[in-house]
């Protein structure tokens, strides 16, 4: 279909060999589409992490296919795939990944410099990132002048200044209390509403159910791929 963004077909991660082998995905098949809001959960050592990082071209398929917007993901060499994550692919991790040292509008703006976008086009861009966010008045501030919930904005205004198809988030919430959590999962929310896809990876389930779809991992496989309770009720 025209809106499918990413298909994954008998996808496999294996590590090591032998007696020391890990299958961390087990034949992964998964379909999602342009506007998903999509939570992957699991319990530790599931294979949540590695379809998130085989997802954004952080690592590679042992073998099975990942299609991209219908490209073969497996054909391109290790540039091309930088140049996928440079231009298609967001990202959002737990620990924020700021530079410490470096305003907030900075922070945006670094991704934009390995674009290749003029000097003027980046400020403007990183502006309005901020602004998306909520945090235009912080724009000059450290992150040590800021927040958890603030730090984790700026990660996430980052992730959206390049324009991304796709957002993936690696527990983005992990490191805030309950009243922070939740205003980052409206945020984001917010933003999957305006059309953003975005896959999540989480623990927690009050933070799931803010995603309209759950996919439930164990021992690398996909065991359970539904809509979210609070899809369910929303829908009827």
């Amino acid at each position: 279909m025209t809106d499918t963004v990413i298909e994954l077909q008998g996808v496999t991660r294996v590590y090591g060999a032998g007696d020391t082998e890990v299958r961390a995905l087990d034949g992964i098949d998964l379909v999602i589409r342009k506007g998903e809001f999509v939570a992957i959960m699991g319990p530790s050592g599931s294979g949540k992490s590695t379809a998130l990082n085989v997802l954004g071209c952080l690592d590679s398929p042992t073998s099975g296919q990942y299609r991209f917007k219908g490209v073969e993901v497996g054909t391109l060499d290790r540039d091309q795939r930088a140049l996928l994550r440079r231009h298609f692919l967001g990202f959002v991790f737990q620990g924020y990944n700021l530079l410490p040292r470096t305003s907030a509008l900075m922070n945006v703006e670094l991704p934009l410099i390995y674009k290749g976008m003029p000097r003027q086009d980046r400020l403007v861009a990183a502006a309005a990132a901020l602004d998306k966010v909520g945090l235009a008045h912080r724009a000059h501030h450290d992150p040590s002048e800021l927040s958890g919930g603030q730090q984790q904005r700026v990660a996430i205004a980052r992730a959206l200044a390049g324009n991304p198809e796709v957002i993936l988030a690696d527990e983005p919430t992990g490191n805030l209390d309950t009243k922070r959590s939740v205003e980052i999962m409206e945020l984001l929310q917010g933003l999957n509403r305006d059309g953003m896809t975005i896959i999540m990876v989480t623990h927690e389930d009050d933070m799931a159910e803010y995603a309209g779809r759950l996919i439930w991992m164990v021992d690398g496989r996909i065991e359970r791929d539904a809509p979210t309770r609070k899809a369910v009720a929303d829908a009827g």
